[in-house]
């Protein structure tokens, strides 16, 4: 079998209520999101997630398959799919209530994977949580870890729980994808570069900080490389940092980066990873959904 990425998490199925009053459902969660941009992209992509036997969870199987997402285990590990209701602004931004439940069954992690990517409610809604970071404990001898923290606050709470479940899994982790938004969310006692800097002393080689169109950092102990966001008309942000998460993974791919610790990677190396993910995420905004590109439209 080919070298690949484990990715774990959530599959849900979004039901998004557009700005001209229009309802639509569509595959979706953070990890999904992440999984089908990897695959889009090229990379052999695992999945291991849960939903159920029923309506949504065969939604959910089609977008995989077609995809060209491979499940890592059996997901049938839960009496309901997962779904959120997304409410697009007017400034294409999305708001989300969610009805989730979620579990991790056994996941084979042989053959190795490269890398393994978590994240969102994925790495801190329980019951599942725990077998996420017993999975990260497992493979972290000889795969490189990323984790997107994407908060969710309006299920998951903003206390010292989650913040203390976040921070373990960082600890763990390569490298951290993180938004000034969820740095503010859940510390909110500290300035943004502050926050960031808090969690690059915890462990990861670096913690990426995506501001939306204020660009991106590389953030570490005592390092930062900014990169300037690419201009674009969102459409919707539905999935924006999701592909902007699997292109980081595909350009430490790219750059034959993957397959245990990271070194301290040069200002260009740094600049090159997040530009390609800047990119790659600007292509999701300009059109409606989690619709993340393919290689040849970047």
């Amino acid at each position: 079998m080919e070298p690949d990425v484990l990715v774990v998490g959530e599959a849900l199925v979004d039901v998004v209520h557009a700005g001209d009053g229009s309802v639509s459902e569509r595959a979706g969660g953070s990890a999904a999101n992440v999984a089908v941009a990897l695959a889009r992209l090229g990379r052999p992509v695992r999945f291991a997630t849960a939903f159920a036997e029923d309506e949504y969870g065969a939604v959910l199987a089609d977008h995989l398959s077609a995809a060209g997402v491979d499940l890592a285990s059996d997901p049938h590990v839960v009496g309901r799919t997962s779904s959120a209701v997304a409410t697009i602004g007017s400034d294409g931004a999305a708001s989300y209530e969610f009805d989730v439940d979620w579990q991790l069954g056994e996941v084979p992690v042989q053959p190795a994977p490269m890398a393994v990517h978590v994240c969102s409610l994925g790495a801190v809604l329980a019951p599942g949580a725990a077998d996420v970071r017993a999975l990260v404990d497992r493979v972290r001898g000889t795969a490189t870890i990323t984790y997107d923290v994407n908060a969710r606050p309006s299920i998951t709470g903003t206390g010292a729980d989650v913040v203390a479940t976040v921070e373990a899994l960082v600890a763990l982790s390569d490298v951290v994808k993180v938004s000034d938004e969820d740095l503010e969310t859940l510390w909110p006692d500290l300035p943004v570069d502050d926050a960031a800097r808090r969690l690059a002393g915890l462990g990861p080689r670096a913690v990426v900080v995506t501001r939306g169109g204020e660009g991106a950092s590389w953030v570490e102990a005592d390092r930062r490389v900014d990169v300037a966001s690419r201009p674009v008309t969102v459409a919707d942000t539905i999935g924006a940092g999701d592909t902007f998460a699997a292109a980081l993974v595909d350009g430490l791919w790219t750059h034959g980066l993957l397959g245990g610790r990271l070194p301290v990677l040069t200002d260009v190396v740094v600049g090159d990873l997040l530009a390609h993910a800047a990119r790659a995420a600007a292509v999701t905004v300009s059109r409606p959904g989690a619709d993340p590109p393919y290689r040849a439209e970047l």
